[in-house]
């Protein structure tokens, strides 16, 4: 592969999980901006209770782009009703990803209901919803990203947990090739996976890749959740990661996501330093 050109702060985002949800998102869009990112994800959490065309026309304004709405309402669900009702919460989450001008909306898709034993029907709702899905997301322009989790999660987050089953998935929905389904690859997911080199070369030949999710692993991991350690403080080759990426033709933001007691216990100015610190050296 050709070695890497330097990452300029531009190409990066801010998911706002990484700052801890501690400040308003029109607080968070002021400090991603004046610290010369390119972009910010938001969740939807950051939206309740806001008018998203304003929060869309102040990110604009900021000089920021939005690399993607997170994150999906779980699909699986213990009856019929409950799940139709996450589908069309999902759906409704589509429209909110529109306003915001986001390209995708990641889909962490949930697993199994409580009592419910293994993952076979859950798997069978996830592909059920997405497909009742993906005409909408087709005609907001909204790619519906799935993510894979690491399967230390595949009991109580999503029963997708490689990028294997993410791009099956995507070819089984995608039967027409009009494009709308997407995977999110997130490096703390998916870097133990020895078939990861080949899965993204396939997700990138099919021109499915819409988000790349950066942190690192950390030698021990003291919470399987909530201790996501900075880019360059763990064993995830990143660089790496990022060159069969863009390899793969990805030529899109590369996204700080970290879920960290440790850096939300941190000023987020010093987050957003320690960030730019990160891209620059890793």
């Amino acid at each position: 592969m050709p070695p890497l050109s330097p990452l300029t702060l531009d190409r990066c985002s801010i998911n706002t999980a990484t700052l801890g949800h501690r400040s308003s998102i029109e607080q968070v869009i002021e400090a991603v901006a004046r610290h010369g990112f390119g972009a910010i994800a938001p969740w939807r959490r950051d939206l309740v209770d806001r008018d998203v065309p304003a929060v869309a026309r102040r990110i604009r304004e900021a000089g920021l782009a939005v690399s993607g709405l997170c994150r999906s309402t779980y699909f699986p669900a213990a009856t019929r009703a409950e799940f139709l009702a996450n589908v069309e919460d999902n759906r409704r989450a589509l429209d909110v990803a529109a306003a915001l001008g986001a390209p995708c909306f990641v889909l962490v898709v949930g697993t199994a209901p409580a009592d419910h034993k293994g993952l076979g029907p859950a798997r069978a709702q996830v592909l059920e919803g997405l497909s009742l899905l993906l005409d909408h997301a087709r005609s907001v322009g909204v790619s519906l990203a799935i993510e894979p989790l690491h399967p230390m999660y595949a009991g109580d987050r999503s029963c997708v947990a490689s990028l294997s089953e993410a791009l099956a998935m995507c070819d089984a929905l995608d039967t027409d090739g009009r494009g709308g389904v997407t995977v999110a690859i997130d490096a703390y997911h998916v870097w133990w996976d020895w078939r990861l080199s080949e899965d993204i070369a396939a997700a990138g030949h099919a021109g499915r890749i819409a988000a790349f999710h950066v942190c690192d692993w950390l030698v021990p991991t003291r919470d399987l959740l909530l201790d996501r350690g900075m880019m360059g403080e763990g064993v995830i080759d990143l660089p790496a990661m990022r060159a069969a990426i863009e390899a793969a033709g990805y030529r899109g933001f590369v996204e700080v996501e970290i879920f960290s007691n440790h850096w939300w216990s941190q000023p987020e100015e010093a987050v957003l330093d320690a960030c730019g610190r990160s891209f620059r050296q890793i």
